[in-house]
């Protein structure tokens, strides 16, 4: 029963997460899924132990947001 709760909060902030993506960024659903499921954001938010899925889906987006942005100064200097 408390998994299911867990992933039911996973659930509902993957589905903001990719939401705020679409709209930020005027990018189709399929794109920002990709993003949202091959980020390590979405990595600790199902790592139960992180406690991540507590917290408010912008908080997590602002997490998300800051990861993106790593990874773009990375692939710059490539």
């Amino acid at each position: 029963m408390v998994l299911e709760k867990l992933n039911y909060l996973v659930e509902c902030i993957t589905q903001d997460l990719i939401q705020y993506l679409m709209e930020d960024n005027n990018i189709t659903m399929e794109k920002a899924m990709d993003i949202v499921y091959n980020s390590k954001t979405f990595e600790q938010l199902n790592d139960f132990e992180t406690h991540l899925y507590y917290e408010s889906s912008s908080y997590v987006y602002e997490y998300l947001k800051e990861e993106l942005k790593n990874k773009k100064s990375v692939y710059k200097r490539q």
